[in-house]
């Protein structure tokens, strides 16, 4: 099976932000920081297992509802100032590539289902 360029953009985007959440402040980084590493490693295991599922809908539907708790929650960090505008829009950036990525694997999904 070939790898899905999603997997790899998720794959490499969490090998990039896990290290930066290690340094925020000690009390935000046991609170949000854990809570977006947490999500982020959940988004990739899903992702993983969506691949083999032959109804693949309902995982990407729930994938594209934790994109969105991710991009609040980044918003977060960056209206409570623990990171500057250059790596919040390197972030998002990452976020809505990868939602682009999500929301084509859906639509495909979904001209199946309607087919």
């Amino acid at each position: 099976m070939q790898e899905l360029p999603i997997l790899q953009k998720t794959y490499d985007f969490i090998k990039w932000y896990i290290p930066i959440l290690g340094r925020l402040p000690k009390d935000h980084k046991f609170n949000l920081g854990n809570r977006i590493a947490e999500r982020l490693f959940e988004f990739l295991e899903i992702l993983i297992d969506v691949q083999f599922q032959k109804q693949k809908l309902p995982q990407l539907e729930q994938l594209n509802r934790s994109l969105a708790v991710l991009r609040y929650q980044n918003r977060l960090l960056f209206d409570l100032q623990l990171m500057d505008t250059q790596r919040y829009e390197y972030i998002i950036q990452h976020l809505d590539d990868i939602g682009t990525n999500l929301g084509g694997w859906i639509k495909q999904q979904r001209s199946k289902v309607t087919v």
